[in-house]
């Protein structure tokens, strides 16, 4: 398996001097390997390639060696690379008729990440023998500290330099890392995310859930609304181009980070405590980035300009919700540690999973069946249950219904 292994590094002053200048260059030939795509289609109608540029490189590194020369050939050549990603993701889209969002150039604060490769720019343990701390070797910056707090498995394939605000980041790509299968529980759950609660189990279970099988929503952005509205209220009043306006950005964004951070770390306990208590785990495949889109908006057909209610205020407060307990990371969390711990995950489609009668002898399904948003009763047969728990159950039993089809 493939797996990366996040790390908060310890650099000096002089090492953050040197990892601000090796952002910024390598910021600076993004931007212009973006102008020169640009300018050469607008001029000449020519599509210029990753490899047409990758073979600049040594030209550029030549002319300018106290600038892109001092820093890792391959880590440029990165940089290109993900400029290629981003033109071919722009194509796609145009392909498939979404919105194409043609490829920007990068501010000082949007270009924060140097990719490099182990042994050609990087060497992570730089120094092994040392007793007590762990370093990794940047070209151009030298042994800079890290903050090591678990063990790394696997062999380092690729090391980014990462800064989040005033903190710096390594981050390394391990291959082959083996597999720490856990041992059997005889247990399989379906899972239903939500807004009331963060999930919900179909089978409560003790290291996971309350007594009534949910997960208890934090609400982490919620919590903090007060004060990143302070925050907000007080950039507002400096002036544009500041030192006060730059010190208020950056409280915004300490704060939003928090809040990241808040969610990432809850999402990674979640998911372990569930992987730990359950053979296969049923989840809903679901399309956050669909779900948060903004209603369309009703042309009123007897006055011209005008517009009917569409219910876009309501909608955007669920959106607010629904990207506070940031389904999308858990989800992917989730699929990782269990694929490390040789669990089963299955995803569904959520489609009238909340609608449907889970009796055996009924499964009625209708949109009347759930009547509010914590009550689910059958019109057909009676039952009633926990509408979140009937969601997981019925999760649940899909995704069995579906691994026994893959098995046959």
């Amino acid at each position: 398996m493939r797996r990366s292994f996040k790390f908060l590094l310890r650099p000096t002053r002089h090492q953050q001097i040197a990892l601000t200048a090796m952002l910024g260059d390598h910021r600076a030939l993004y931007n212009a390997a973006l102008e020169e795509r640009r300018e050469a289609w607008r001029r000449s109608g020519v599509s210029i390639r990753y490899g047409d540029q990758s073979a600049q490189l040594k030209e550029i590194r030549n002319a300018d060696p106290g600038g892109q020369g001092r820093w890792s050939f391959t880590s440029q050549q990165q940089t290109l690379r993900r400029l290629d990603k981003a033109f071919q993701a722009f194509f796609r889209r145009v392909k498939n008729g979404e919105r194409p969002g043609y490829p920007r150039f990068k501010g000082r604060g949007w270009f924060d990440t140097v990719t490099l490769v182990e042994g050609d720019g990087a060497r992570w343990d730089s120094q092994p023998h040392h007793p007590t701390a762990t370093y990794v070797r940047v070209q151009g910056a030298g042994h800079v500290r890290v903050h090591r707090h678990r063990p790394i498995a696997g062999r380092v394939k690729q090391v980014e330099i990462k800064r989040e605000g005033p903190r710096w980041y390594v981050i390394c790509s391990c291959d082959d890392v083996p597999a720490a299968a856990l041992p059997a529980t005889g247990r399989e759950v379906g899972v239903d995310v939500g807004v009331a609660h963060f999930a919900t189990l179909s089978e409560p279970i003790d290291a996971v859930t309350d007594a009534g099988g949910h997960i208890p929503n934090p609400r982490y952005r919620r919590t903090a609304e007060e004060r990143l509205t302070r925050t907000q209220q007080a950039y507002t009043r400096t002036r544009r181009g500041s030192a006060g306006r730059r010190k208020a950005a950056r409280r915004i964004e300490s704060v939003h980070r928090k809040i990241a951070r808040q969610r990432t770390d809850h999402a990674h306990k979640t998911a372990l405590a569930l992987v730990r208590s359950a053979d296969v785990i049923v989840i809903e495949d679901l399309k956050v980035a669909n779900m948060v889109k903004a209603p369309a908006p009703k042309p009123d057909p007897s006055h011209a300009g005008a517009f009917l209610p569409n219910g876009a205020s309501a909608k955007a407060g669920l959106n607010k919700s629904i990207l506070d307990a940031g389904w999308g990371v858990f989800l992917a969390i989730l699929t990782h540690k269990a694929e490390s711990a040789g669990r089963d995950v299955i995803a569904v489609n959520p489609r009238n999973t909340s609608r449907t009668c889970p009796a055996p002898e009924c499964g009625h399904v209708s949109a009347e069946n759930r009547k509010t948003q914590a009550d689910f009763v059958c019109v057909a047969c009676g039952h009633t249950a926990n509408a979140d728990v009937v969601g997981a159950s019925n999760i649940k039993r899909a995704g069995l219904v579906l691994r026994d089809a893959r098995a046959a």
